[in-house]
């Protein structure tokens, strides 16, 4: 016999496992990469594109999947995302080709959009607001968790099966929790009213995102200065077309109707391009140049995600105590010092030095992340949750994607079409060092975002 679950319990934990079984099979691709590159003789450029194509569909379709939520249902759109992500990742591991896993990896970057885009909404649907905070601690908390664990795994099942199993293992997982969905999450949450679906929209939005990607991968030639400047014209339109249009995707009014949801959103942006691009770029370094085994790497990886994990939830509940500006603006600050000291990485850094630099990055975030979040779902309307929860993952993702841009950038500058032989380290390392010292720039922006955003 099943314990009954009351509907907000219920939303926790599916939200939960959602939140870490998704980080779980994203980051654990990233430790396989050196061996699915040797296995396919795909080239550098090829293989940085592994982790920015998935950024990039998600970024695309995160807002028409919000909206699409509140209009059918963020319950059922979240459930086809799970499915999605399942079967594109089925499909990964058959790959025989590099253009074959980038192809799926685009399909599972917009399931990921369906996952995301609509959880928290679900959470905050039916969390009241004086717990609000501690739930998307919790949440918080479970995405961390799955960082965490998944550099080990991603490098454990690598060293035992080959990466095919990286893509494969996260599969049963997500089986589970659709059951479970099924079974167990009754109900269901979306907009009393239909809103017309804005496919004008949607398309210039994911023509600007798909520009402003390709753009920087092709840069400084002239083409990919037009890309660019395509993308610039393309994000000015949207914003132009959505102000004007009755029912669009975001209403921009909410950027100026509320500086905390903004000013939190764009400290999102940053504090995200900041970090996302480590688990990359040092899966690269610690194999590469240091010669440790992917199960050795993952294992110096994962302290950051553990350290998140630890804190997160005790940042959540502070959240609902104390400004959440306070708590994130210390966050940022010490993510801040984490990078200015991994700055100072070259080829004979210690292990340890680079573990204690992750702890100190991930104490950061951890305490960042929980209440930026509780402040922008907590600046906005309650009709308007599936457009935020989008926004804020969007926020998310365009920083993800941002910071994995530049890193393809200098990937084509420094390695172009090269593959990783140790005639290629000291370029590797000119990236990385390059790569922190932008991460570091950031997050200092960062700070000032969040100190200045206002009081709640």
């Amino acid at each position: 016999m099943f314990v009954k679950l009351s509907p907000a319990t219920a939303a926790l934990f599916v939200v939960c496992l959602g939140c870490f079984i998704g980080p779980l099979g994203v980051a654990s691709v990233n430790i396989a990469i050196p061996d699915l590159a040797a296995d396919l003789h795909a080239n550098a450029k090829l293989v940085s594109w592994v982790p920015t194509i998935f950024l990039l569909s998600n970024v695309a379709l995160m807002l028409p999947f919000g909206k699409l939520a509140d209009n059918y249902g963020r319950k059922r759109i979240y459930t086809y995302g799970l499915i999605l992500n399942a079967f594109s990742s089925v499909m990964c591991a058959w790959g025989g080709v590099i253009e074959w896993i980038l192809f799926w990896r685009l399909i599972q970057g917009a399931a990921s959009a369906m996952i995301f885009g609509t959880g928290v909404a679900i959470l905050t649907s039916v969390t009241p607001e004086h717990k609000r905070g501690f739930a998307l601690g919790l949440a918080a908390a479970c995405v961390y968790i799955g960082l965490t664990i998944a550099p080990a795994i991603g490098g454990w099942l690598t060293e035992r099966w080959g990466w095919r199993s990286v893509f494969l293992f996260q599969v049963p997982l997500v089986i589970a929790l659709v059951l479970l969905i099924k079974y167990r999450l009754h109900g269901e949450w979306k907009n009393e009213k239909h809103s017309a679906f804005d496919w004008l929209g949607t398309s210039i939005f994911a023509i600007a995102s798909s520009a402003l990607v390709v753009g920087f991968s092709l840069l400084p030639s002239l083409s990919g200065m037009l890309l660019l400047s395509m993308a610039a014209l393309g994000i000015v339109l949207f914003v132009v077309q959505q102000s004007r249009h009755h029912e669009p995707l975001i209403r921009v009014q909410m950027f100026r109707e509320s500086r905390i949801f903004s000013m939190s959103l764009s400290t999102s942006l940053l504090m995200y391009a900041s970090v996302y691009p480590l688990t990359f770029l040092l899966s690269l370094y610690l194999q590469y140049v240091k010669g440790y085994s992917p199960t050795q790497a993952g294992q110096i990886i994962l302290v950051q995600a553990l350290a998140m994990a630890v804190v997160a939830p005790f940042s959540g509940r502070l959240s609902d105590k104390i400004q959440h500006r306070i708590l994130a603006s210390l966050g940022c600050g010490v993510v801040a010092v984490g990078f200015l000291i991994l700055g100072q990485m070259d080829n004979n850094t210690t292990a340890t030095y680079i573990s204690g630099s992750l702890v100190l990055i991930g104490i950061g975030f951890g305490l960042f992340s929980t209440p930026n979040n509780n402040a922008i779902m907590s600046a906005v309307h309650s009709r308007e949750l599936g457009v935020a929860s989008a926004s804020m993952n969007l926020a998310r993702t365009i920083g993800n994607l941002l910071g994995m841009s530049l890193v393809n950038f200098l990937v084509h500058i420094y390695l172009g079409d090269a593959h990783f032989t140790q005639q290629q380290f000291p370029a590797l390392l000119k990236t990385v060092s390059i790569s922190l010292h932008f991460s570091f720039l950031c997050v200092v922006l960062a700070c000032f975002f969040s100190a200045f955003r206002g009081k709640e």
